[in-house]
């Protein structure tokens, strides 16, 4: 998408929408998803905190999805690639190929770039699940590689998710995962101090999904922030991955959100996306979901968009286009249609929604 703005006559419109639909015969009425008429880019839109965008180091490769990015949003995540296992997958050998072109693209730029995840169960790489040392041994690979990283881009990336999914889905304890067994219970807290001492102007967050509806994880994740801040431990911000359906109730995300602004933290909603489909009764976008989509849209961005001023940081949306989106592969559903623009990079009501809560 080229960074203007198009002023088109009504005739023009309809002759460019009909036009389309009838190079693809397969389409009926109600699957068509139409661009507003006037496109307003989300960037331009927001002063009070930041929209940003999940890529990869191919897309950024290719001008479909530079032009886009580059005009619509104003920070970008990597969506994996700068995550441990990628940056150091065998012990003492950093591989920095990927995570220093996305922020070399970054800066190049001029895009604000959020640094997702320091440390994830699920990107920990073979070699330090199969450690041999001692625990104190292992605790020293985490806060050397922590160190290495926040270091190398200190700077740079100006904020990361020190910590994601430390919090189990159920019982309200922590997750069993391997840093927890070497490291103890406090091993987050030591994650944030280590990222602190390599950069001290670094925002820090915690990262979760889920919680915004799921109150046992919920209640674990706000006793962890008020003993980390009772005990000086440096956290930031908190971010809600936000990855929502349509039918997510509003009552029990607003009340997470006003929890989160009681703790005085930074709110970040990370990785949002929508899911349309959850349920995988259609096999097509119909305008009845498409309606739905920019309505929830709305009102996530509108309830972000009414947090105090101080607690404001910013909106990531996981993804540039519908079907590069993680949920198709991980629900085994391609059906699905949870981003701001479709396959071939138009803006989908969804992306009406986003303005209108920013409005």
């Amino acid at each position: 998408m080229n960074n203007i703005k198009f002023k088109l006559l009504p005739q023009i419109f309809l002759f460019v929408t009909l036009t389309l639909v009838g190079c693809k015969k397969s389409i009926s009425n109600d699957d068509i998803v139409v661009a507003p008429p006037t496109i307003s880019s989300l960037k331009n839109k927001t002063t009070t905190f930041f929209v940003g965008v999940a890529t990869r180091t191919p897309q950024i490769a290719l001008s479909s999805y530079t032009q886009l990015i580059e005009s619509e949003f104003e920070s970008i995540t990597a969506d994996y690639q700068m995550k441990m296992d990628v940056i150091l997958p065998t012990k003492g050998n950093f591989n920095w190929v990927k995570s220093d072109e996305i922020v070399n693209y970054a800066i190049t730029k001029g895009l604000r770039i959020h640094g997702h995840a320091l440390i994830w169960h699920e990107s920990t790489p073979d070699w330090l699940i199969d450690y041999k040392g001692t625990d104190t041994e292992f605790e020293l690979e985490v806060k050397n590689y922590i160190t290495a990283v926040v270091t190398r881009y200190k700077d740079k990336v100006t904020s990361w998710d020190v910590v994601n999914e430390g919090v189990a889905d159920v019982g309200g304890t922590l997750r069993n995962t391997i840093f927890k067994q070497r490291m103890g219970d406090d091993y987050m807290a030591k994650c944030f101090k280590w990222a602190r001492d390599a950069d001290p102007n670094c925002k820090l967050f915690y990262n979760d999904y889920g919680f915004e509806t799921n109150t046992s994880k919920q209640n674990k994740i706000f006793e962890l922030i008020l003993d980390w801040k009772n005990r000086n431990i440096p956290i930031h911000g908190i971010g809600f991955q936000m990855h929502i359906n349509y039918l997510t109730p509003k009552s029990q995300m607003q009340d997470a959100i006003t929890r989160a602004v009681g703790t005085g933290l930074l709110i970040h909603f990370s990785e949002l996306d929508i899911r349309m489909n959850p349920n995988n009764d259609i096999s097509s976008f119909i305008t009845e979901r498409s309606t739905a989509q920019q309505l929830k849209y709305k009102e996530v961005v509108s309830m972000y968009n009414a947090i105090p001023l101080a607690n404001k940081f910013g909106i990531t949306v996981w993804g540039v286009k519908d079907d590069d989106s993680w949920l198709l592969k991980h629900h085994n559903n391609y059906n699905e249609w949870p981003l701001l623009f479709d396959a071939t990079f138009k803006a989908k009501k969804a992306y009406t929604g986003f303005l209108e809560g920013i409005n």
